[in-house]
């Protein structure tokens, strides 16, 4: 549904903060298939009739991320009640909601379009993230790459996997938990390291003198610091156009 300017209280003097709430609620009502069914009341109650709408809206997004449930946590729930005895007196739970969670998403699969898909895909992700990834991943979609370092010990054993000071870019609120977050963010496929980036030279020698480095080093011996760069990937790219929220969803 499309709001139209007949859906907006056409007077003079509108406030324009009401009239872009309006069009940004048109959006999202768009994206997620509400029917907005009552138009906006007049100028005297617009603002209280948006809010309404936007609750309306943000409670529709609510239940959709909810459909987004891992499927296993569903079907293990589900058959929570269903446990048979293993002869020892302990009680084992049956194996059926793995089947289920996998017919679960076998039959999504064939109602799925393209879009709701991948809507599904990025829904997962999404609640996977925790607030510091997130601004992680906020502060990577700019564009920027940033040096990354392993620590490695004799014999390659890794004290330290991508630490980086792309936390510090980010104003994390766990600085000594970035590199658990970026190789959480890799696995995800949301980020991608690679080689050392020599333009960098001079950040990399700023990372070698981080607490959290440092530490590494000094828990082993003959340790050597490897040289990494990391990014978003392309697939992250593709996940912030589609959850960025400093961009409005045109109504269609």
């Amino acid at each position: 549904m499309t709001l139209t300017s007949e859906d907006l209280p056409a007077v003079p003097g509108e406030d324009s903060n009401l009239l872009r709430r309006a069009g940004q609620v048109a959006g999202w009502a768009a994206r997620t298939g509400i029917s907005l069914t009552r138009r906006l009341p007049g100028i005297e109650n617009a603002t209280e009739g948006l809010r309404q709408v936007e609750h309306q809206v943000m409670a529709t997004l609510r239940r959709r991320l909810d459909e987004v449930d891992d499927p296993y946590v569903v079907a293990l729930s589900a058959a929570s009640t269903e446990h048979t005895g293993n002869g020892s007196g302990q009680l084992v739970l049956a194996e059926e909601p793995l089947r289920t969670a996998m017919k679960e998403l076998l039959d999504r699969s064939i109602g799925f379009d393209r879009e709701r898909a991948r809507e599904y895909l990025y829904a997962t992700v999404l609640r996977q993230l925790t607030p510091d990834e997130a601004r992680l991943i906020a502060v990577l979609a700019e564009g920027d790459a940033f040096p990354a370092v392993d620590v490695v010990a004799r014999g390659g054993r890794v004290l330290l996997r991508n630490a980086s000071t792309a936390g510090t870019a980010a104003g994390v609120t766990l600085p000594d938990e970035v590199p658990s977050y970026l190789t959480r963010l890799a696995g995800l496929g949301l980020v991608e390291v690679t080689g050392e980036d020599t333009a960098l030279s001079s950040q990399y020698e700023i990372l070698a003198t981080d607490d959290t480095v440092r530490e590494a080093m000094a828990a082993g011996k003959r340790v050597k610091i490897v040289r990494h760069t990391v990014r978003l990937s392309r697939f992250g790219a593709r996940f912030w156009a589609a959850c960025d929220p400093g961009v409005k969803t045109r109504a269609r």
